[in-house]
C-alpha cells in the first residue's frame, strides 16, 4: 500500500494532482479542500494516500491532513458511498464541518454536497455519529480548551452533542469552565 507521497507538483487539474517522487509520476485525486491549500507547482508537496484497488482501475486518494485521510476511510466504509462520493463530500465540507452536522444530526447540510440524497445523508449521520473521534465531534464553534471542557462536562452529564453545543453558543466568549457548566445548566433548564 502506499501511504504517503513527498515530490514534486508536476500538474494540477482539479481534481487531479500528478506529483513527480523521483521521476516517477503518480496521479493523485485530491479533495478541493486539499486541492486550495496545495503550493505552487514545482514545489515540494507531501501527500497522505489512500490506494484503492477495484477490478477495473486503481486509484490513489491524496490528503494535507490526518484528519481529513481519516474521515475519507470512515466514509468509504459506509454502504453505499464510495471513493468518488467520500471525495465530492470532503470537497463539499471541510472535516470540521462534517463532524458538526453529525454531531447537530444536520441532514440538509449533507443533501447541500451534490450526488448526496437525503437517504444517503440520514445513513451518514447515523453511521457517523460517535466516529469521528472527539477531536473532531465537538463543534466548529467549539474554540477553546474551556469550551471543549464545559462540551464535554455537559454530554457526561446526560446532555445530547446538540443540546451541549447550543447551550455553548449562549456562553459569554472568557468565561470559565465552572462558571461555563454552571450558566449552560441554567440555559438548558428553561
Amino acid at each position: 500500500m502506499i501511504g504517503r507521497l513527498t515530490g514534486l507538483l508536476a500538474e494540477k487539474n482539479p481534481p487531479q494532482l500528478l506529483v513527480d517522487v523521483n521521476g516517477v509520476g503518480y496521479e493523485v485525486d485530491v479533495p478541493m479542500s486539499t486541492f486550495y491549500n496545495l503550493p505552487a507547482l514545482g514545489e515540494r508537496v507531501t501527500l497522505l494516500t489512500h490506494f484503492v484497488v477495484r477490478e477495473d482501475a486503481q486509484v490513489l486518494f491524496g490528503f494535507l491532513t490526518h484528519d481529513e485521510r481519516a474521515t475519507f476511510r470512515l466514509l468509504v466504509k459506509i454502504s453505499g458511498v464510495g471513493p468518488r462520493t467520500a471525495l465530492s463530500i470532503l470537497s463539499g465540507l471541510s472535516v470540521s464541518e462534517l463532524a458538526q452536522a453529525v454531531a447537530m444530526q444536520e441532514s440538509a447540510r449533507l443533501v447541500k454536497v451534490p450526488g448526496i440524497g437525503k437517504k444517503t445523508a440520514e445513513r451518514l449521520l447515523l453511521e457517523l455519529k460517535g466516529k469521528l473521534g472527539p477531536d473532531l465531534a465537538s463543534p466548529a464553534s467549539v474554540a477553546s480548551d474551556t469550551q471543549g471542557d464545559i462540551l464535554q462536562a455537559l454530554v457526561a452529564l446526560g446532555y445530547s452533542d446538540r443540546e451541549a453545543a447550543l447551550a455553548l453558543k449562549s456562553l459569554p466568549k472568557e468565561v470559565g469552565v465552572s462558571d461555563g457548566i454552571k450558566l449552560a445548566l441554567k440555559s438548558l433548564a428553561k
